[in-house]
């Protein structure tokens, strides 16, 4: 049923009609219907039920989002630092990160070398160079050790 006019959309419909497009972490969902006037109580209730029918997962979001991260050429750290910002635990972090380093097998090295040399053809021939191509990999997420790999690598 497609409200009309004169009715209005309830939480689940509304939150369901989110959930189409794409997932939704819990506190995304729960910022988007509180936007929409929705009371907290009914917020968490629709979102608990959701939850139990299996039409919104934290789990299937935060893999979701680490696998379209990672193949955007993103490193763990930033990652991390946005699921969190998406209201998923650390947890249910740790444990997609592993699932899509398992699943895509992810090695992080040669990411960053592979998001290096697609940006830059050399590792830079004066400090000022070599620290700009270090803040490029480091704005992406990788680690120091990851960024060395990747330099070192370059030059080779």
């Amino acid at each position: 049923m497609v409200p009309g006019r004169d009715q209005q959309a309830s939480p689940r419909e509304i939150a369901i009609g989110f959930l189409a497009r794409r997932e939704y972490s819990r506190a995304e969902l729960e910022g988007r219907l509180a936007r929409k006037g929705v009371e907290p109580d009914v917020i968490a209730d629709c979102l608990d039920e959701l939850a139990e029918q299996g039409l919104q997962s934290d789990e299937r979001f935060a893999e979701s989002y680490a696998r379209e991260r990672v193949l955007r050429g993103q490193g763990e750290r930033r990652i991390r630092s946005e699921l969190f910002q998406r209201g998923v635990d650390t947890d249910t972090q740790r444990q997609a990160l592993a699932s899509v380093v398992e699943q895509e097998d992810v090695d992080w090295f040669e990411l960053a070398r592979a998001v290096l040399a697609r940006r830059f053809s050399t590792p830079g021939d004066t400090p000022k160079e070599r620290a700009r191509r270090e803040r490029f990999l480091a704005s992406r997420g990788f680690e120091f050790d990851q960024i060395h790999h990747a330099l070192t690598a370059l030059s080779e």
